[in-house]
């Protein structure tokens, strides 16, 4: 049985994500698809919009066979990083093919650039030092170290985002020595970044953008043409359950609170604090009246907004660098949780089960090694919800995971 990877976040499902997920059926020849997801805080360093086991349960339903959490310390990283731990996951799990979305679409030309970068690795790395030396963001010191080792030449745009995630796939598909197939699929109709919604097919951020807009009505029906009806009612069923969906402004009060009562000597701890960056989060602190005013304040041209997110997270997780390097220094992950399968993925895996070689959790019966470090994660995002939601979707990670039968 054949199989293609996904990696995803799903924030929400919405029709781009099914285009994706048809077009990678299509051009792979799979006969299961395997989706590697974001847990409750994304790449971007954003709560999810609803949590791990809702998003997982819209991505079975519309017809993907297994997916699986990107732990926390591989999801809520920069490219290369986040990568990396998806490309591990899919290659313990013996995926034929990876499908990723890009504004490129051509994937003979990712390969090219693979082999062009490696050829000049040294120039490369030391171009990048020296731009990030000088203050500027990784993503635009990458962009003037690609350009001075002669890679303006080249087709693809390496400023943009899904471009730049796609080169990170297909580089950890070859440096990790996978067997692994790479497929890419045009991104079509809108930008990554778009925040109005002009056709059905959207992006996500002006879905979710539309979504908290009104936020204090649970009518999301001007958004049906862009979502599928599964993902409404599952927002729908999600908010009014739990009083509200997940977004940064929720849990501003938390946040600010945790970073005016920490001691100084704490925040050096925190995965992603350079030096100095705790002074300005403090002061920026006790002037900000709501998280985007905060992020206005604090942002510069060597912190991006995207960064500064993934430090915050950080921080209201309590999470150590220490603990980061840990757990992404490891050759092949220690262990593979499955959120959610169909019979088609269950039959995948009993088909591999001999070849893979790192073992799957899908329930309590054996307590998943993440388990400690999830459940800290797990707390702080389910902290704005009303106690008894709390403790009820917290019990989520220690039941079997969402099935679909046929």
């Amino acid at each position: 049985m054949k199989a293609c990877g996904l990696i995803v976040e799903y924030n929400p499902y919405h029709n781009g994500h099914h285009y994706h997920f048809q077009q990678a059926k299509i051009v792979s020849g799979a006969e299961c698809m395997v989706a590697v997801m974001s847990g409750n805080f994304l790449q971007r360093g954003e709560p999810a919009i609803v949590d791990k086991f809702s998003r997982a349960k819209m991505a079975i339903q519309q017809g993907v066979d297994l997916v699986i959490e990107l732990p926390y310390f591989y999801a809520v990283q920069h490219s290369e990083l986040f990568a990396n731990g998806a490309i591990k996951i899919l290659n313990s799990l013996q995926v034929d093919s990876l499908c990723f979305g890009s504004e490129h679409g051509e994937i003979d030309d990712f390969n090219t650039l693979y082999h062009f970068i490696t050829e000049h690795q040294k120039n490369y790395d030391l171009y990048l030092t020296e731009a990030l030396n000088q203050g500027n963001s990784y993503p635009k010191a990458n962009d003037i170290a690609f350009s001075k080792i002669g890679g303006e030449n080249l087709s693809i745009d390496f400023a943009k985002p899904n471009n730049i995630l796609g080169y990170q796939y297909v580089k950890n598909i070859y440096d990790l020595h996978t067997t692994i197939f790479p497929y890419t699929i045009k991104r079509i109709k809108n930008n990554y970044h778009d925040r109005e919604i002009n056709d059905p097919i959207a992006s996500a951020t002006s879905i979710r953008k539309q979504l908290l807009t009104a936020h204090t009505n649970t009518n999301t029906n001007e958004l049906n043409d862009t979502i599928p009806s599964i993902t409404n009612e599952s927002l729908e069923s999600y908010k009014e359950l739990h009083s509200s969906w997940h977004y940064w402004e929720a849990y501003f009060p938390l946040l600010k609170y945790r970073v005016l009562t920490m001691r100084k000597d704490e925040f050096a701890n925190i995965h992603g604090i350079k030096e100095g960056l705790e002074n300005r989060i403090i002061n920026t602190a006790k002037k900000a009246e709501s998280f985007s005013e905060w992020m206005e304040l604090l942002k510069t041209k060597r912190y991006t907004w995207t960064s500064l997110q993934r430090v915050f997270t950080h921080i209201l997780t309590n999470t150590y660098a220490s603990e980061i390097e840990a757990y992404v220094t490891e050759k092949k992950p220690s262990a593979i949780r499955i959120l959610a399968m169909s019979k088609n993925g269950q039959n995948y895996l009993s088909a591999r089960k001999k070849e893979i070689d790192v073992e799957w959790y899908t329930s309590n019966k054996h307590p998943y090694p993440y388990q400690a470090f999830d459940d800290r994660i797990d707390h702080a995002y389910y902290s704005i919800l009303p106690l008894t939601s709390q403790q009820y979707l917290t019990k989520q990670a220690y039941q079997k995971p969402i099935f679909k039968t046929p």
